[in-house]
């Protein structure tokens, strides 16, 4: 498919604020930590995080939204439109609902809500701005957040009939309204399934392990093509009608709060969908993408979040080591010299060239494997915090993004001044060289490959 997809995101919008900080003592009054704050940053939430998500994965995005008639609906209103998503006010409301957390570090220490208004199932809904949406769009994500939208009569019956005509995928929320029949898939994590399926499921159901059998019972009961169940780091259960379900596993398991996982998900889902993929292979890919993003930082190391001034993907007082190379071939060399260089700090992320970059250095025959295929290769890897692909013959533009500690590359380098020293050295990082394995290396291993071939065809 040609261009970028575009998005509609229908849902409920919520300004969510991040305060951060350090916690190096308890309250004297009371046994409660003493939050020393560093940062405050607002950004949108709910919707507004969905279609944020999408844009910065290059979507075009557009937003029907109800907005709150306060300060707080403006500032979400220019949030939104600051990420590139153009807004479609279909109503408005009283209040901005408001979402504040609190964290130290990595680690959630409180979040308040204030709810705001919620939208009525009969009040005034501008219908033509969102028929006018729809018509544009090529996929359109529902993110439901229960303040009302899926509930609304009107909206239900024009998003019903759409979904004969547009990609819809559907994330619920268990205030919300169920989704209308004939949507692509729907993405209920494993609270809703068991909040929505409850009172069908035999027992022995989802509380027992059976979310995949809960999530056929929905998929039936909501007249979905699919239901993709989520479950965390336990994985992924995809009910598709005429089929069994299947089971997606997710290889990275979520340390601290994962706010956000669910909306890049549906959106990761809806544009596997509009570029053409089958709902197992987009939700594949989505929990590939939702693993590498939660890697990244989540909602606070995303890069519209760092250019707002928010968080980066670092971790406070830590460490960065990052390392670089093609890894076409991962052979024991490899291995050796990546957790080395683990231990030169905490978190270790691998610069990977991409495969037109690998081609220009190693030739026509190169890479091997796919960019993609290497990448998941390395996150396998223990040693390995985080993988980014970058398309450059050197890896300097994405140093310069990164700005690590500390910079490591092999011991060939050691004759001559490495040429990515003085960018790393200008930000107070440093370089560290590594010895190489004796005896590997990926072309020798070719080499041997391809002659050993050569034997086998002409005996």
């Amino acid at each position: 498919m040609g261009g970028p997809v575009r998005v509609l995101v229908v849902g409920d919008a919520i300004l969510d604020c991040d305060v951060t900080g350090q916690v190096h003592r308890v309250a004297p009054d009371a046994p409660v930590p003493v939050v020393d704050v560093e940062r405050r940053r607002e950004r949108p939430g709910g919707a507004g995080l969905t279609a944020r998500l999408l844009a910065g994965g290059g979507a075009e995005v557009r937003l029907a939204a109800p907005f709150g008639a306060d300060t707080a609906g403006s500032r979400l209103h220019d949030l939104i439109g600051s990420d590139g998503v153009a807004c479609l006010p279909l109503a408005t409301v009283a209040a901005t609902r408001r979402v504040t957390r609190v964290r130290s570090v990595d680690q959630s220490l409180v979040r308040l809500d204030e709810c705001g208004g919620a939208l009525g199932p009969d009040d005034p809904v501008d219908l033509a701005a969102l028929r006018a949406g729809l018509e544009w769009a090529g996929a359109v994500v529902v993110a439901d957040y229960g303040a009302g939208l899926t509930r609304h009569r009107k909206v239900r019956e024009l998003l019903a009939d759409w979904t004969r005509r547009r990609i819809v995928v559907w994330d619920p929320h268990p205030r919300g309204g169920p989704p209308v029949p004939g949507v692509a898939v729907a993405t209920p994590n494993r609270a809703e399934v068991l909040g929505f399926a409850v009172h069908t499921v035999a027992r022995g159901g989802p509380a027992s392990g059976g979310l995949d059998r809960a999530a056929e019972v929905l998929r039936r009961r909501w007249k979905a093509a699919a239901v993709a169940a989520t479950d965390g780091s336990a994985g992924v259960y995809v009910a598709v009608g005429g089929e069994r379900t299947l089971f997606v596993p997710v290889s990275f398991a979520v340390r601290g709060d994962p706010c956000g996982a669910g909306d890049r998900f549906a959106a990761s889902v809806a544009t596997g969908l509009a570029r053409g993929a089958s709902t197992p292979g987009a939700v594949a890919e989505a929990v590939t993408e939702v693993a590498a993003w939660l890697r990244d930082g989540g909602v606070g190391g995303d890069r519209a979040g760092a250019a707002a001034g928010g968080f980066d993907s670092r971790r406070a007082e830590q460490t960065v080591v990052a390392t670089g190379g093609c890894f076409d071939v991962l052979h024991a060399g490899h291995i050796a010299s990546l957790q080395a260089a683990r231990q030169l700090g905490d978190r270790l992320v691998v610069l990977l060239n991409s495969d037109p970059s690998v081609r220009r250095l190693k030739g026509p025959g190169r890479p091997v494997h796919t960019a993609r295929d290497r990448a998941c290769v390395l996150r396998s890897l223990e040693c390995v915090d985080e993988v980014r692909v970058f398309d450059d013959d050197t890896p300097e533009a994405a140093l310069r993004e990164l700005r690590p500690d500390v910079w490591v590359k092999g011991s060939d380098y050691s004759g001559g001044r490495l040429p990515e020293a003085e960018l790393v050295e200008s930000w107070g990082g440093r370089v560290v060289l590594l010895p190489f394995l004796p005896g590997h290396s990926t072309t020798r291993i070719l080499t041997h490959t391809d002659r050993r071939t050569n034997r086998e065809q002409s005996a």
